[in-house]
Order: structure tokens, then sequence, then C-alpha cells
């Protein structure tokens, strides 16, 4: 253990970096459930510092005013803090806070996605020779549990596929496209107006917040180090309203999903939107909900659903962390861990298999459907199931493959291409929660 060990008494000292929607929220949580953290944590747990950008601004909280400060520095090596909590989000300055913390032997509860999944496993390190707590519960899905049941309730179980709907702002969108006929642009329109996207949305609908928590997932479901680099990534703006007809006909609904899933050694985690049959539990969460699918060897299959953002849900899992820190301090102990991370090689997306849909728009006259699937065959692609409908002079065509390997998928694609009959070859999407 190399950091100093923080006394505590019959009080928790919590520095808080951060008071916005989740730092408020937490403020209040606080104070209205005094009684009952105290009962769970062995102690009271009280907020002492809070750092925060703007001092002049007003802010309607159970706190004095001295214990605001605009020094978030300052809060971190106060010597009358025993835990950092930091929902200030970004990884700079928070990186270098929480290092600070960590080496001051200071347990730190995060609710940041982006850090947690570029340097967790740096941290955790930090954090385990210290001899403290790092807790991330609310990195991935607001308030639901996620990573203390990966990392606590399933320590003992071999867990083969995590399938994710884990981004609210998304769902929201597929789900108005799915059932109000929604083009993604008015349904964008309307998730901003709800206070579900940002101004720029770009993080959301093009997955990258979708990639960090499938890194971070990954790292905690297989016990390796994976950073959103080496996530496969594709958002949402390519599905159109047609794609959404198209799927639904054929018994499936769109969902963004985060995918990681052991494949012999390798482990492959992907994010991208993809076709689920409506009987699976995923193709259900409807709105800004979030919901995360586990299969495992013992447990089978078993989906953790709630709200995956917003203040109060998100800072109901900080506290569900800071309570645990409080508890491991009072009793001079550390919780549970993920273990030692030990690095496996990730799949390229090439080599990935899944069942495809696809779209191609050809010319209707005999002969036409065996042309094409000839294209598949060369490549080892196996057609399962085609709808055909008519489109002027043309046909478009949806076919349902067999699981095939990604590589293989995209050469016929490109050989399809090549084909006089084909007129165009429209949207390509996976299809995952499907037994071949």
């Amino acid at each position: 253990m190399t950091g100093q060990t923080v006394a505590v008494s019959d009080r928790v000292r919590v520095g808080l970096l951060g008071c916005g929607n989740v730092g408020a929220a937490l403020v209040r949580l606080v104070a209205g459930h005094a009684d009952l953290i105290a009962a769970r944590a062995g102690a009271r747990v009280e907020i002492t510092r809070v750092a925060v950008r703007d001092l002049a601004r007003a802010r309607d909280l159970p706190l004095p005013a001295e214990a605001f400060t605009a020094d978030p520095a300052a809060v971190v090596r106060d010597p009358d803090v025993d835990v950092v909590v930091e929902v200030m989000g970004g990884v700079e300055p928070a990186r270098d806070l929480i290092e600070t913390a960590l080496r001051a032997g200071r347990p730190v509860v995060t609710a940041n996605k982006e850090l947690i999944a570029c340097d967790g496993p740096d941290l955790l390190r930090l954090a385990a020779e210290s001899g403290v707590d790092l807790l991330f519960e609310a990195s991935v899905a607001g308030g639901i549990p996620l990573i203390r049941p990966l990392r606590e309730s399933l320590a003992g179980d071999r867990i083969r596929r995590v399938l994710g709907i884990v981004n609210g702002t998304t769902n929201y969108i597929l789900t108005r496209m799915t059932e109000d006929g929604s083009t993604f642009a008015d349904a964008l329109a309307e998730a901003q107006r709800l206070g579900y996207a940002e101004a720029d949305p770009t993080a959301d609908v093009e997955g990258f917040d979708a990639a960090a928590k499938a890194a971070i997932i990954a790292t905690i479901a297989f016990g390796a180090p994976i950073g959103p680099d080496a996530v496969y990534r594709e958002g949402i703006t390519g599905v159109t309203d047609d794609d959404i007809r198209s799927a639904r006909s054929l018994g499936y609904v769109v969902k963004l999903l985060a995918v990681a899933e052991a494949v012999g050694d390798e482990i492959a985690v992907r994010v991208h939107p993809a076709l689920v049959p409506v009987h699976h539990p995923l193709a259900s969460v409807r709105d800004a909900f979030n919901a995360v699918f586990i299969e495992a060897d013992a447990v089978g299959e078993l989906m953790l659903y709630g709200r995956g953002a917003g203040g109060d849900p998100t800072a109901s899992a900080v506290l569900g962390d800071l309570v645990d820190a409080g508890r491991n301090l009072v009793a001079g102990a550390r919780g549970a861990t993920i273990g030692e991370l030990v690095a496996r090689p990730v799949r390229p997306m090439a080599e990935t298999e899944s069942p495809f849909s696809v779209l191609i728009e050809a010319a209707d006259r005999p002969g036409v459907l065996a042309e094409i699937a000839t294209r598949f065959g060369r490549h080892g692609v196996s057609i399962k199931s085609m709808e055909q409908r008519g489109l002027g002079a043309g046909a478009r065509l949806v076919f349902i493959t067999h699981r095939a390997r990604e590589a293989d998928l995209r050469a016929t694609l490109d050989a399809l291409r090549d084909v006089d009959v084909v007129q165009r070859v429209g949207s390509v999407i996976r299809v995952v929660g499907e037994e071949d």
C-alpha cells in the first residue's frame, strides 16, 4: 500500500467534484436518506466540500455556501475529505484529480465513462497499489446495477456474451421511428426538445458513447483491458424509415447494440445497429430506457433493465458506490475487485460472424434471383429467407442470411455490385439475438 491511510471515525466526509444534474441529485439524496445511508454504511455520510465551475450560480441545495469552491484540487487535497466523488466528466482534469486522490489513500467513486473506458485499467492498478476502492457503477448504464453484478454476482460464472442497449438517446430515436413512423431527423429533433439529446448529438448517434460503455463492459466481463479504440463502431445516422419498415415486416426491430463476446481466446467488441427478433427481451426496450442482456454458462440468460441516464438514476448508482466505499473505510477494508486484468487479443471485425439483413434493388425478370443467390453461394454465405416487393419496373429484395463471416459478406456485396441486374445494394444490418 503506497498511499496514506485516511482516518474515519463516526463520519465519512465526501469531497464532490462537479455539481451538475448528477452532483446536485447526489447532494439531495445524501441529505434526504441520511439515516438509511448511515445504517448501511456504518457511519454518517456527509458531503463537506463541492467543486463547481461557477461560484456565483444560485443552487437550491442543503449545503452551506462555504462548502463550495472553484478549485477542484483543493477538494482532493483537503485532509478532512475521506472519499472523493467525481461527476464532472471529461478525461482531464478528472484523471489527474482521481490519481491524486488514490495516491493519497482516498477511495474514489466516479460516473465518468469516458475516463474509465480510456484509463480504467491504469486507475484500477493504482487503486490496488494504494489499497483503496475505485468504484464506477454509474459509468455504464446510469441507475441500472451492472458493474457490481458482473464483478461480484457472476464472478464464478463464465460469461459468454453481453448485449446492451446502453444509449437512451438512440433508443428513443429508433423507438419513435418504429412506433410513429418518424424520420431520423424528426425523431432526433424530438429527442433534443425533450432533453434526451444534446445540441450536438454526435457522441450518441454516431455510437461513441455506446462504444465507451462497451469497452468498460468487456473489460469487466472478460477480465481483459479493452479500450474504446478496440471497439468497432457504427452509429444510427444511416438507418432509414425503410429499414425500420422492412425489419418490422420480417419480425424484427432495429436497435443500437453494444456487443461484447468471448470467441475462443479472443474478445469481440462492437457497437452497431442490429435487427433484434421481436420475441427477444431487448426488442421491447422502448424510449430512453436501457437494458443489458447477459449470457453465461451457469446462470443462462438474464437481463437488467431501467433508466440508463438522468440525474436521479445516475446519482442513485453513485450513492450505492459511495455507501460501499464508506462501509469499507469504516471496516478498514477494500471492496470486491475485478482481479488482475490479463490481455487477450481482440477479434478483427472482418472475422466476426453473425446473420445479416441485406437490401438489394434489382431488375424484375426471370433468373435474377438465381443470379444473385449464386454470388452469395460463391462466397460461402447461405440465405435463410428472402422477401420481395415490387419497385416500379424492378424489385426490392431483402435477404436474411444464416450466420456468416463479416469478410465473406463484404466480398459478396462487392461481387453483387458488379452484376448487371443489380441496380443498388442498399442497407446491410447485422442480426443479433437469433439462433441459426
